[in-house]
């Protein structure tokens, strides 16, 4: 088993456009070096580059009994690192960074692979695809970090963290629980962090119980205390169209993920 760290730049392409060609070259590779050295930090594998994208595995080639931990750990510097290059970003009259990422736990195929005249070591499978649709699902909820339910699982320290949803992502059919990791958070950031958690998930319990005017008012409540959250934001929509669209009577609370 390996956990597989997926990180993403979002907006990039209006960025690259008042960049040119050298300024965007230079801006990732100042990016990445603070990236690749938060995911070493933790012992894990930078698998490779993909655009503005980063894929690593944290328990390969080598596993330890914290592998889970290890890349969530990652996750959290990448944030709190991030956070810290934009406030100097902003400072120099250039434009923020934002980033989605997302892992998963699970069973994964390595090795080298590619062609006789070019072959690299990486890392392929379902588990792979899953941590880059979390990436990618973190645009809908407003989150930058999100853990599948099989990661989640494996985790021995104490985050602060959130159930978010259980999603079937596109081209699978078996449900997934997803939870945030918001341990990157200050109180400057995210003020009565506890609170909004207590909050949000007892307007998913309602949710859930499809008691949506009892949802709407905890999700309005987290969002009293956050505006910037997206997540309650989100459900108090669904809520209100479910309350004119009822579901059918087998319905689980499951959404299903249309894009990639």
């Amino acid at each position: 088993n390996a956990t597989v760290l997926f990180s993403d730049v979002r907006s990039f392409t209006t960025i690259t456009e008042q960049l040119g060609a050298q300024g965007t070259v230079a801006l990732l590779n100042e990016y990445f070096t603070l990236m690749v050295d938060c995911i070493q930090r933790e012992e894990g594998m930078l698998d490779k580059f993909i655009g503005d994208a980063v894929m690593a595995a944290f328990g390969i080639p080598v596993a330890h009994d914290d592998d889970a931990d290890r890349a969530v750990r990652a996750a959290i510097a990448m944030m709190r690192e991030l956070r810290s290059w934009n406030r100097q970003r902003v400072a120099e009259g250039r434009l923020p960074l934002d980033i989605g990422i997302g892992l998963n736990t699970d069973t994964v195929v390595s090795g080298n692979i590619g062609s006789k005249k070019q072959m690299n070591y990486t890392i392929i499978g379902d588990g792979v695809n899953l941590a880059a649709r979390l990436e990618s699902a973190c645009k809908l909820y407003g989150a930058h970090i999100l853990v599948s339910e099989f990661t989640y699982r494996q985790l021995k320290g104490t985050y602060f963290s959130r159930e978010m949803d259980v999603v079937v992502v596109k081209g699978k059919t078996q449900p997934v629980a997803i939870y945030e990791i918001l341990d990157y958070h200050d109180e400057e950031s995210y003020p009565n962090l506890a609170d909004a958690l207590r909050l949000f998930k007892t307007g998913l319990l309602k949710y859930r119980q499809q008691k949506w005017t009892d949802a709407i008012e905890a999700f309005e409540e987290v969002q009293a205390i956050n505006p910037a959250d997206a997540a309650p934001r989100l459900y108090r929509e669904r809520c209100i169209y479910l309350m004119d669209h009822p579901p059918t009577d087998d319905w689980l609370g499951v959404w299903v993920m249309e894009s990639k």
